[in-house]
């Protein structure tokens, strides 16, 4: 029956959905007729900032135009699948991404940010592999502003409630502090997991007769719009508003529905899988039947509810949590139920594959939808943005902080006394408050967590192989200058990982902007985008996915450019790892790189002085990449027990954290590495130049380790020894001493004090 297609044209609220005048008239051209209400729904779910990527697509194409043939010889899925997938050796291979839940998760703390962690655990799920860690790079407003007192608690309860529950390690991630984020709070996760070659999934609808499943939770009205909708448009000045379009997760029967996939794969039941993330059934029958034969029969009306009102558009729009669509053979499907029966998990058969090129929707009896679906899921509308740099950032950058204008600490009581306001700063004091609510090493695994550089975690228990993980971004650097910000943020995640001993192998992205329709935010990521597609051309590692997320702005009022890049590695044997602090006395403390008066964004300017401006740390690809070797073979060949990277707050935190991971103290002097680089002890301590590292070294090694950074003609230069007293300091010798327990004291009070 035809009747839902030939109704009556009366005006549609495809305003109220969220679709432009011309997106609506381009649908009507499309079907050659009116849309029905459900094709109406479909078509502005995936038309959505969030699904169609529509603002972003032409930069994005960068991504795949700068991936050489050696960098495409370790990945096995690229851009375009639910996630990227890389070789790491040995037949084994791991899938990661990263993805936003921003806007959810200010309207709905908790299960924003536990619906965040459950949808990229699926994406990960779809891929056929077993989810094994996750990361939390979260950023916040001002830390004593009452909002971040309402959202702060609740994201972070919801991060580690939903992660905890589903038995998944939480190794790695950020949190950071900054005005900008006052109306948007950023909650991006990144889900990694591993799986043999062969086990590899992909999103497709083929085979004409293939059954459809639908398995896992039942469709509720949680969640109608959800991401979709909320990522796809800015916040009034209001506040937080559409309470019901988050989606309500349920942690535990996710993990079985983990586990039932697992088995379903094992048996090789299943043709093709998706999972039904952001605009939930819209996306992911589309999704399959585009990429796929091209066609689809469902019945709508099988689809198992939670609310028996809902309509047929709200179950198209609905985004309910844990729930997954699978293409399997007729002859496969006695044994798929068995196993979904086996674990509990409600399964139905909700469509077939056909050859028609369309997809067709039925609902009691009529057609609801009927559309080709690559113009749902593909060929959406695609926007070349107007884009112009703004006219403040010229200003901005030549506003450096340079010593007439930023008072600078000369005697070693202010050098003392600054550090110690550093430590206890809102982004470089202690995390543990937050991180202590994750756990960090159920499956056994983990071999690295915070506070450490990078997480790490073994995939293979037989060898010991395993991949290192780092996210990083320093979104006042990208403020200052998103092509190098952007830039810096692949840096330092690179160097991270480096730092922990893994080769760098590949690269996620989640790009956090505000409102595409500014032209001053479209030239900033445009800029960045081009800047991660550039660097990762000349490090060697390629882009396999990640996400973007726009409309990060309340009002006129965008968020700095946040380009949050992670970088994943490969080592053989994870007990190789270099930690971050030191723990054995008499070690040797090398400095690897080269100081510059470089405080443009950086820690000292903000937290000393609030100051934002000039340009930031120069960027040297070159220099990273060599540094990385020297990282790689001194970790695997036992020339290092400890090293950290020098980034936020320069080397004075890298030596504070160092000692803080441990207990363990520090003879350091200034004097060599001031005359070598024409630095004062201010710049040589709080200086944010790039593509440096602080490493401890048995003197056994010393030798060799210097050898290996004179062959690569990179600078080092010793300048402390790790301290064996009683009491343990921080000691700059001729400058301040600084016993631990005092540092440790201010460095743990600031989270506990502003939201215990």
């Amino acid at each position: 029956m035809q009747q839902a297609l030939v109704t009556a044209d009366i005006e549609q609220p495809w305003a109220a959905l969220g679709l432009k005048p011309d997106e609506y008239q381009r649908i009507r051209e499309i079907l050659g007729r009116r849309p029905t209400s459900s094709e109406l729904a479909m078509y502005s779910v995936m038309w959505s900032e969030h699904c169609s990527y529509k603002s972003s697509k032409v930069h994005l194409r960068q991504f795949g135009e700068k991936t050489t043939d050696a960098m495409r010889e370790k990945l096995m899925v690229g851009i375009g699948e639910n996630a990227g997938v890389v070789d790491i050796g040995d037949g084994w291979a791991v899938t990661f991404k990263v993805e936003s839940h921003n806007h959810p998760s200010y309207v709905e703390p908790y299960q924003g940010a536990a619906t965040g962690v459950g949808g990229i655990v699926r994406d990960i799920m779809s891929m056929g592999a077993r989810p094994i860690a996750i990361l939390d790079p979260l950023r916040f407003g001002a830390i004593d502003h009452p909002d971040t007192r309402r959202v702060l608690p609740g994201i972070v309860a919801g991060v580690g409630g939903y992660g905890n529950c589903l038995g998944l390690p939480n190794i790695g991630g950020e949190v950071v502090f900054d005005p900008c984020y006052q109306g948007n709070p950023l909650v991006n996760a990144l889900c990694v997991g591993s799986m043999r070659h062969e086990d590899i999934h992909l999103a497709n609808a083929t085979g004409a007769g293939n059954l459809v499943i639908l398995f896992g939770a039942k469709t509720g009205g949680d969640g109608i719009g959800g991401v979709s909708v909320l990522a796809s448009e800015t916040f009034e000045s209001t506040g937080p508003s559409k309470r019901p379009a988050v989606q309500v997760g349920d942690p535990f029967a996710e993990k079985v529905l983990i586990e039932c996939c697992l088995d379903l794969f094992a048996a090789k039941v299943v043709e093709g899988i998706q999972d039904l993330g952001g605009a939930g059934l819209s996306c992911a029958t589309s999704e399959l039947a585009s990429n796929g034969d091209g066609g689809m029969h469902v019945w709508l009306d099988r689809v198992p509810l939670r609310d028996i009102t809902l309509s047929p558009e709200e179950i198209l729009m609905s985004e309910s949590q844990e729930r997954m669509m699978a293409v399997v053979r007729p002859d496969q499907l006695d044994a798929f139920m068995a196993i979904t029966d086996r674990w509990a998990v409600e399964a139905t058969v909700v469509g077939e594959v056909t050859t028609t090129g369309r997809l067709v929707i039925e609902w009691r009896g009529e057609t609801v939808v009927d559309v080709p679906p690559r113009t749902v899921a593909h060929d959406g509308p695609v926007y070349d943005r107007p884009m112009q740099r703004p006219a403040t950032l010229d200003a901005l950058q030549a506003d450096a902080p340079t010593s007439d204008r930023l008072a600078r600490p000369t005697t070693g009581e202010q050098l003392r006394a600054t550090l110690l306001q550093l430590a206890g700063s809102p982004n470089l004091c202690s995390r543990a408050w937050v991180t202590d609510q994750y756990d960090r090493y159920v499956m056994g695994n983990t071999a690295l967590s915070m506070p450490d550089d990078a997480g790490v975690v073994r995939v293979d228990e037989t060898t010991g192989r395993g991949v290192a993980i780092s996210t990083d971004c320093n979104s006042r650097f990208a403020a200052l200058d998103p092509y190098a910000g952007a830039q810096l943020a692949l840096a330092e995640a690179y160097r991270n990982v480096a730092t922990a001993g893994a080769t760098p192998l590949a690269v996620t992205d989640c790009l956090n902007f505000g409102s595409p329709e500014d032209p001053g935010v479209m030239w900033q990521f445009a800029q960045a985008v081009t800047g991660i597609a550039d660097g990762c051309l000349q490090l060697g590692v390629p882009v396999t996915g990640g996400n973007v997320s726009l409309y990060n702005q309340t009002g006129t009022t965008a968020i700095y450019p946040t380009p949050v890049v992670g970088v994943l590695g490969v080592m053989d044997d994870v007990t190789r790892r270099t930690p971050s602090g030191w723990r054995e006395a008499g070690q040797v403390v090398y400095l690897v790189g080269t100081t510059r008066d470089e405080l443009g964004g950086s820690s000292w300017a903000d937290v000393v002085h609030g100051h934002l401006g000039g340009l930031p740390p120069r960027v040297d690809l070159e220099a990273e990449r060599v540094l990385a070797e020297i990282l790689v073979a001194c970790s695997r060949d036992g020339m290092v027990d400890a090293a950290h990277d020098l980034s936020d707050g320069g080397l004075a935190t890298a030596l504070a954290e160092s000692c803080l991971r441990y207990g363990v103290g520090v003879r350091v002097w200034l004097d060599e590495l001031c005359e070598r680089d024409g630095i004062d002890p201010f710049l040589a301590l709080f200086s944010e130049s790039t593509a440096r590292v602080i490493a401890s070294v048995p003197r056994s090694e010393e030798v060799r380790f210097t050898d290996v950074c004179t062959a690569r003609g990179v600078a080092h230069l010793r300048i402390g020894v790790v301290d064996e007293a009683a009491e343990p300091a921080l000691d700059v010798q001729g400058l301040f001493t600084l016993p631990l327990a005092e540092l440790r004291a201010t460095h743990d009070a600031t989270l506990p004090a502003a939201f215990a």
